[in-house]
């Protein structure tokens, strides 16, 4: 089982490591027209995999509540929105689409604060895989291996396009190609090490669980709705960041569903 933990906790970062490998492939930097693709692609996914993998098992784990089986995830949930509402205020950070950096003023370079953003919005990934896998880890009956694996492999999907888009500019700024995709790979280690922290307190976190996985879902919906939906939908062809949108959402429910 441990194993099986140990290789889920790893794929999402494994995707940011080869969406950073772009930047030795590909010679110039992405469109704006697939950034805002790739976006929304991640967009889509992240709240599938907050929907199927997070808040419903989190409501199945308090069914005995009867009527205020929602209250755990409903707590949860706004716990996790102001968590990254905090971080998003204390952590100076540079989105993509946006030339004015947010959080606390900063002399950190314009590249350094990019990274953060990306590493700023990994937090909750990480949080959610690990929360799923201490679930799993605690015998919880709602959380199953593949519905596990479905998560995990769910987001490297998205975090693919991320490692790329985080890369590439970077290395369009002035950076080497090899700190370039260090930097960009980086940036996803936070997930994995979150991951593991939450799993090793996996028999601490039982009784919360119901709040865990919603808190991660609601961290997760604040991350889409704070910095992915504006990036995919502006400028000109905003239709095409809603069409990968919908493509990544139906993905990460079919995986979950299948797998699960």
């Amino acid at each position: 089982m441990w194993l099986t933990v140990s290789e889920g906790l790893l794929i999402p970062f494994l995707g940011t490591v080869l969406g950073s490998a772009c930047v030795f492939f590909m010679k110039k930097e992405l469109s704006r027209a697939v950034q805002r693709a790739l976006t929304g692609f991640a967009g889509g996914v992240m709240v599938a995999a907050s929907i199927w993998s997070l808040l419903i098992p989190a409501m199945q784990q308090s069914a005995g509540k009867g009527k205020w089986a929602f209250l755990p995830a409903v707590i949860g949930f706004w716990l996790g929105v102001l968590f990254l509402l905090l971080l998003d205020h204390v952590i100076p950070h540079l989105h993509r689409s946006i030339g004015q950096a947010e959080g606390p003023k900063s002399r950190l370079k314009r590249t350094t604060m990019m990274v953060l953003a990306v590493t700023l919005h990994n937090i909750p990934e990480g949080m959610a895989v690990g929360v799923v896998y201490a679930g799993l880890l605690s015998g919880s009956g709602e959380i199953t291996i593949g519905g596990a694996l479905a998560l995990a492999i769910g987001i490297a999907i998205q975090n693919f396009p991320e490692g790329a888009i985080i890369s590439m500019p970077l290395h369009a700024e002035g950076k080497t190609k090899c700190r370039a995709f260090l930097d960009g790979a980086l940036s996803g280690a936070v997930e994995p090490i979150g991951a593991l922290l939450t799993v090793l307190f996996a028999s601490l976190l039982v009784p919360a669980m119901p709040y865990l996985l919603s808190f991660a879902a609601g961290a997760m919906l604040y991350v889409v709705v704070e910095e992915l939906i504006p990036e995919m939908s502006a400028g000109e062809h905003s239709n095409i960041g809603v069409v990968l949108f919908a493509l990544g959402f139906t993905l990460m429910m079919a995986l979950d569903v299948a797998l699960g």
